[in-house]
Order: structure tokens, then C-alpha cells, then sequence
């Protein structure tokens, strides 16, 4: 049977959900600009379930408010692709879930609804884990529309691995 995902994303998810199940934990997904791009990379592996514990995907402004708890105020005052908005996601994917670590993605995968201050390619994303603090990382993304979701779901796949040891 062939794979639906490209194989990079693929190994990438299957590399998360091994470490993920060695620490015992559980995740669950925030996605904006993805729209479940890393739920279903992570889901098309068999036994994932034991990991995967739940996906919002939350295109709208009105989602993010209704479905992860971000407040109204914080999406107008910053934006729908903000830091504040990409914090908030994932710490009310944790909230909202049974998941001890949430990753959350917001961007502009274009080709329209870029401007000058946020430009198509601009993602936000965000780490939430239980008793953590919030990570946040941005990133200007390259390509056209599939590149820059394609490279959002790798980046948000790649923050649900702990940092290798200093």
C-alpha cells in the first residue's frame, strides 16, 4: 500500500511517536495553516493510537476561541499568526485534551493573505508540556502553498522531540 504523506513526514512522525510512547506521553495537535496536516501524518502510522490523543484543527479565528479557549481579545490585539495566538493554541490543546504535550501551528501558507508585516510563508508555532513552560519558535517558510504546510508540519513534528542532552 502506498503512503498518502510524503516519506519525510512520515519518518519524521513515526520517529515522534516512538519517543513520545518511550516517555509515556501523549499529544495532542493544534493546526491552523496545516489543517491536521501532523494529526494525519502521525495517525497514518499504525499503532499510533497510543500516543495520539486528540486533533483540533481550528482554521478560523472563531475555532481557535470556541475549540482551544484563545481569547477573542488576544487574536484581535495580535493576530491570527502571532506568538501570542501559537501560545495560546497549544496550551488550550492541553487543556481542552487528555495530553501531557500539544504542538500548535498558525501561518500564512499563501499564495494570498500575506501583508508586509506578516508575509506568506510567516508560521508561528508552539510547544506546550505539562509542568514546561510554553516553547515558541517562528519561522519564514519558502515554496509555494504544499511547500510551506509541508515544512510547518515537519517544524511542528520536530518540537514534539525533546533537545538532545548538552
Amino acid at each position: 500500500m502506498t503512503s498518502l504523506m510524503p516519506m519525510e513526514l512520515t519518518a519524521r512522525a513515526a520517529e515522534v511517536l516512538t519517543v513520545l510512547e518511550g516517555l509515556g506521553l501523549r499529544v495532542a495537535t493544534a493546526e491552523s495553516c496545516t489543517g491536521g496536516l501532523v494529526a494525519a501524518a502521525l495517525t497514518a502510522i499504525a499503532g499510533s493510537s497510543s500516543v495520539m490523543e486528540r486533533g483540533f484543527v481550528t482554521y478560523s479565528n472563531e475555532a481557535k476561541t470556541e475549540m482551544l479557549g484563545v481569547p477573542a481579545e488576544v487574536i484581535d490585539a495580535h493576530g491570527a499568526v502571532s506568538e501570542a495566538v501559537a501560545r495560546a493554541m497549544a496550551e488550550g490543546a492541553l487543556k481542552h485534551s487528555r495530553a501531557q504535550v500539544a504542538v500548535a501551528i498558525t501561518g500564512i501558507a499563501g499564495p494570498d493573505g500575506g501583508s508586509r508585516d506578516k508575509p506568506v510563508g510567516l508560521v508561528h508555532f508552539a510547544r506546550a508540556a505539562t509542568g514546561m513552560p510554553t516553547r515558541h519558535h517562528m519561522g519564514m517558510l519558502a515554496g509555494d502553498r504544499d511547500a510551506v504546510r509541508l515544512a510547518a508540519a515537519m517544524t511542528a513534528l520536530g518540537m514534539l522531540l525533546p533537545p538532545p542532552p548538552i
